[in-house]
C-alpha cells in the first residue's frame, strides 16, 4: 500500500511532473517533491501535522497540487471546497468540517473569511509563513491516514462527509494508470475542478502515477485549451460531456494535438451522439468512463483499442469489484471509502456485506460491460456537477412568499440534467424575485433554470413527491398559478 507522495518517484527526477497551463512552467519530479516537503515542513510549523485538518478555497492551479500534496504528506487531511460558493454555503461546509487550518489565497475570498468561525485560523497561502517560513520536522503519513475529506450530496438533504485514506486514492490513480497505460511520455490536461475527484484523482493523479507530467489551469479557457494543449504536446484529457461540448465548439482551426492519443468522460452520461461527435473532432478514441467520490472516483470504464468501447455503456470494472443486487449497482474495492464520517445511518443504509451500496441502478450485458439505467437516490447532475435537490428547496422555503417548493431534475443533452423547481406560494412573489433569492445563496450551478409557479404540488398519501415525475407533469403546465 502506497500514499500519495509515493506517486512523486513513479516519474524520474529530472522529468516533467507539473505545468502551469498558462505560462509553460515546469516542476520536474524532483523540484516538486522537494517544494512539497518544504511547504509540508513550514505547515508543520504552523502547527499541521498528522490528524489535523485543513480546508483549501484556492483556485485551480499548480498552487492548488502543491498545497494538497504537502497537507497530504504529513499525515493531515485536506479538505478542499468550491471557491464559487456563497457565504452560507461555505459556512455550512466550514462548520461541518471544523477544520484547524482555513487556507486562502492573498487578499482574495471575501466571503470564505467572514464565513470562517474565530476559531479557524486563516492562513494566505502567499504569507511568509509559508513561502518562507520556519520548517520543523514532521512524521510522514501512512496508508491509513485520512488524505482527503470531501462532502457528497444525499438524498437526505445534509451532504455527507467521505474520508478519502492515502490508500484508497494511491489506489484508484494506480489503476486510471494501468488502465490507459500511462506511461512517462504522456501528459494530461486537467480540465476539470481540482476540488472534484474527477479533475485531483483522474486527471492529476492518475497522471502522476504513469510517471507522465499533467497541466494544469490556473483557469479554463476554452479557446486557449488547444493552443495549450498543441504546445505541452497533450496526449490525453478528461472531462464531463458539457465540458467536452464547450471545447470542440471553441477548436481554432489548427485542431486538436497531434500528440493526442485519446480523450476520457466522466461525471455525467455520455450520449452516442456526442460520443461519434468527439470522435470526429479529435480524430481518438474516446472512452467514457463511470466513478463517484466515495470510490476515490473511477469504477469502471471502456477500454483503449484493440478492446471495445461501448456506446452508452460505461465500460468494464477497473480495480474495483462491481455486482448488482435487485438491480442496484454495488462496488468494493481499494478504492473505496472505509464509511461516511460519524454517520453511523448512513453507512447502515449504504453498506451490506462490505459492499458499498452506489445508489444507481444498471445490469452487464454478455461481455461484462456495465450499463447503468438510472439513479436510485434522487441526485441532480448538471453537467458533472451532483446537486442535491433538498439543499435548493431549503433556500426556496427560506423566502417568505413560498409555500412549497420541490425541485427535479430535467434531462438535457448538453449538460445531462438541468435544474428545476416547482414552487408555491403563500403571497405575491416573481419567478424572477425567486431566482434573486437562490443567486444570493447558491453557487451558479445550483440555480433553477426554470420555476413552476404551481396552485399545488403533487404528493403522494403520505406526502412524498415523486421527483423523477415531475419534468414531465409540469413540462406543459402554465408557469402562472
Amino acid at each position: 500500500m502506497e500514499c500519495l507522495l509515493d506517486l512523486l518517484r513513479r516519474g524520474k527526477p529530472g522529468d516533467p511532473a507539473l505545468i502551469e497551463a498558462e505560462t509553460g512552467r515546469v516542476w520536474t519530479y524532483g523540484t516538486l517533491e522537494e517544494g512539497v516537503r518544504g511547504l509540508a515542513g513550514r505547515l508543520s510549523g504552523l502547527g499541521v501535522g498528522r490528524g489535523s485538518r485543513v480546508s483549501l478555497v484556492v483556485p485551480d492551479g499548480p498552487d492548488f497540487v502543491r498545497l494538497l500534496l504537502a497537507i497530504t504528506t504529513l499525515g493531515a487531511t485536506a479538505a478542499p471546497l468550491n471557491p464559487a460558493y456563497k457565504h452560507d454555503e461555505l459556512a455550512f461546509h466550514l462548520d461541518d468540517l471544523q477544520p484547524d487550518l482555513l487556507l486562502l489565497p492573498a487578499g482574495d475570498c471575501r466571503e470564505a473569511r467572514e464565513a470562517a468561525s474565530d476559531a479557524v485560523r486563516v492562513v494566505d497561502v502567499a504569507s511568509s509563513q509559508l513561502v518562507a517560513g520556519r520548517e520543523t520536522p514532521f512524521e510522514e503519513a501512512t496508508p491509513e491516514d485520512v488524505a482527503l475529506l470531501l462532502h457528497t450530496s444525499g438524498t437526505t438533504g445534509r451532504p455527507k462527509q467521505v474520508p478519502l485514506l492515502q490508500r484508497n486514492l494511491a489506489a484508484s490513480a494506480t489503476t486510471i494508470a494501468d488502465h490507459y497505460r500511462l506511461c512517462p511520455a504522456d501528459v494530461s490536461y486537467c480540465a476539470m475542478p481540482l476540488f472534484h475527484v474527477h479533475g485531483l484523482v483522474a486527471s492529476t493523479l492518475g497522471a502522476l502515477a504513469g510517471g507522465g507530467s499533467v497541466v494544469v489551469p490556473q483557469k479554463l479557457a476554452p479557446r486557449a485549451f488547444w493552443e495549450q494543449a498543441r504546445r505541452e504536446g497533450v496526449t490525453w484529457y478528461s472531462a464531463g460531456p458539457t465540458l467536452h461540448t464547450m471545447l470542440i465548439e471553441r477548436m481554432d482551426g489548427e485542431g486538436p494535438p497531434r500528440t493526442l492519443r485519446f480523450a476520457r468522460s466522466c461525471s455525467s452520461a455520455l450520449s452516442p451522439a456526442l460520443m461519434a461527435r468527439l470522435e470526429e473532432a479529435l480524430g481518438v478514441p474516446v472512452l467514457e468512463a463511470y466513478g463517484m467520490t466515495e470510490a476515490s472516483h473511477q469504477i469502471a470504464s471502456n477500454p483503449l483499442p484493440p478492446g471495445k468501447r461501448v456506446p452508452s455503456s460505461v465500460g468494464v470494472a477497473t480495480g474495483t469489484e462491481i455486482r448488482i443486487r435487485d438491480g442496484e449497482v454495488l462496488i468494493r474495492g481499494p478504492g473505496v471509502t472505509p464509511g461516511y464520517l460519524n454517520n453511523p445511518e448512513a453507512n447502515a443504509e449504504s453498506y451490506i456485506d462490505g459492499w458499498f451500496r452506489t445508489g444507481d441502478s444498471g445490469s452487464f450485458d454478455e461481455d461484462g460491460y456495465l450499463w447503468l439505467t438510472g439513479r436510485i437516490k434522487e441526485l441532480i447532475l448538471r453537467g458533472g456537477e451532483n446537486i442535491s435537490p433538498y439543499e435548493i428547496e431549503a433556500v426556496l422555503l427560506a423566502h417568505p412568499a413560498v409555500a412549497d417548493a420541490v425541485c427535479f431534475g430535467i434531462a438535457d443533452e448538453k449538460y445531462g440534467e438541468r435544474v428545476g423547481a416547482a414552487v408555491q406560494l403563500a403571497s405575491g412573489a416573481t419567478e424572477r424575485e425567486l431566482l434573486a433569492h437562490c443567486r444570493e445563496r447558491l453557487a451558479a450551478f445550483k440555480i433553477p433554470e426554470t420555476v413552476y409557479l404551481v396552485e399545488r404540488i403533487p404528493r403522494t398519501p403520505t406526502g412524498k413527491v415523486q421527483r423523477r415525475r415531475m419534468a414531465a407533469l409540469l413540462a406543459d403546465a402554465d408557469r402562472r398559478p
